[in-house]
C-alpha cells in the first residue's frame, strides 16, 4: 500500500466523482470522528470524515485516494480495498460492493435493448409452486413471470398476462414507488422501498454497462422523490431472505417470510418465493386468497 502522505494536504473539492467516489463519500458521512478514533481539529465542513482522515486510517495517501475516488487509478490491490473497508466499517455486502466498484471487469460492449427473456425451467418451476407466491424477477427488477399465487398476492389489480407482453411489463420498483396499490399492500412500506433500492445499488455494479439500469433510475429519480433521496444514499443490501408484512385488500394482515433464488446463469434473474408458518393466520389467509377461483383470470 502507498505510504502517508508528506507535506501539505489536498483540499476536498466538489469536483464530480465516479460511483466509487460517490460510494466511498457516503460511506465517509456516516462515520463521525469519534466513531472512527480519530481526533476532530478545525471547522468541519463534512459531517462525518474527511477524506485526508480515510486516508490516513487506511494507509494510503490522499492523493492517491483522490484519485481513486475520480477514477485515474483503475484496479485497486486487494489490500488497499480490505483496509478501505476496515476504515469505514463497512458490512459484508457493503465490502462486495466495494469490491465490485474498485476491480470492475473488463469494459464490454454495452447491453442491446433486447428485453430480458425468462428461462423457460425457472418458469416452469415457478408454476409448478401451485400453493405458493412466486415472481421471477430480471436483473433490474422487471417481473418476468408469476404464477397465479403470486399475482393474486403482489398484483391482482394488474392484467395477469403482464408479464408476457413487454411493452408493458410490471417493474417490481416502478410499482413500489408509483402504484398506490403496491404502496398499500406493504404494512412496512419505507423498509420495503429501502430495501428494494439498496438491493438494485447492489445489483447495478454488477451490470453497470447495461443501458436499462440509466433509464430504470432516471424514470424513477424524476417520478419519485422518494426514490431519489433513497438511491443518493448509497446504501447496498444483497437480498437472500427475511419477512414482508402485507395489507392484503382481499384476506386482511399477512407475515409471509421471503426466499430468493438466484439462477446459477449469473445473469440477474432470480426467483422470490413467498411461506407462512403452517397453521399461522396468514398460512389461513394464503389459502383463502388461493382457493378464490373468481379472482383467477
Amino acid at each position: 500500500m502507498e505510504g502517508r502522505p508528506v507535506g501539505p494536504q489536498p483540499v476536498e473539492t466538489d469536483r464530480p466523482v465516479t460511483e466509487l467516489g460517490e460510494f466511498l463519500r457516503s460511506r465517509r458521512d456516516r462515520i463521525t470522528p469519534d466513531e472512527a478514533g480519530v481526533s476532530s481539529y478545525g471547522r468541519r465542513r463534512v459531517p462525518g470524515l474527511r477524506r485526508e482522515e480515510l486516508a490516513r486510517l487506511a494507509g494510503v495517501s490522499v492523493t492517491y485516494l483522490t484519485r481513486l475516488e475520480q477514477g485515474q487509478s483503475q484496479n485497486a490491490s486487494e489490500a488497499i480495498i480490505d483496509a478501505l473497508a476496515r476504515a469505514l466499517r463497512l458490512d459484508a455486502d457493503e465490502r462486495a460492493h466495494l469490491y465490485s466498484l474498485a476491480q470492475p471487469a473488463p469494459a464490454r460492449r454495452p447491453r442491446t435493448a433486447e428485453p430480458e427473456v425468462a428461462k423457460p425451467g425457472a418458469e416452469q418451476l415457478l408454476h409448478s409452486m401451485r400453493e405458493v407466491p412466486a415472481v421471477l424477477l430480471g436483473r433490474f427488477n422487471d417481473i418476468l413471470a408469476w404464477n397465479r399465487a403470486g399475482y393474486l398476492l403482489l398484483a391482482g389489480h394488474r392484467d395477469r398476462d403482464a408479464p408476457s407482453r413487454v411493452e408493458d411489463r410490471p417493474n417490481q420498483l416502478k410499482l413500489l414507488f408509483l402504484d398506490e396499490h403496491t404502496r398499500d399492500l406493504y404494512a412496512d412500506w419505507p423498509d420495503e422501498a429501502a430495501l428494494a433500492v439498496a438491493s438494485l445499488r447492489y445489483v447495478a455494479a454488477q451490470f453497470a454497462d447495461d443501458r436499462r439500469l440509466a433509464e430504470l433510475v432516471g424514470e424513477l429519480t424524476m417520478n419519485s422523490p422518494e426514490f431519489a433521496r433513497l438511491w443518493a444514499g448509497h446504501d447496498v443490501r444483497l437480498c437472500t431472505s427475511g419477512t414482508k408484512r402485507f395489507r392484503h385488500p382481499e384476506v386482511g394482515e399477512l407475515e409471509l417470510g421471503y426466499e430468493v433464488l438466484h439462477l446459477p446463469e449469473g445473469n440477474g434473474q432470480r426467483i422470490i418465493t413467498h411461506t407462512a408458518e403452517a397453521g399461522s393466520a396468514s398460512f389461513a389467509a394464503l389459502r383463502l386468497l388461493g382457493s378464490a377461483s373468481s379472482r383467477s383470470r
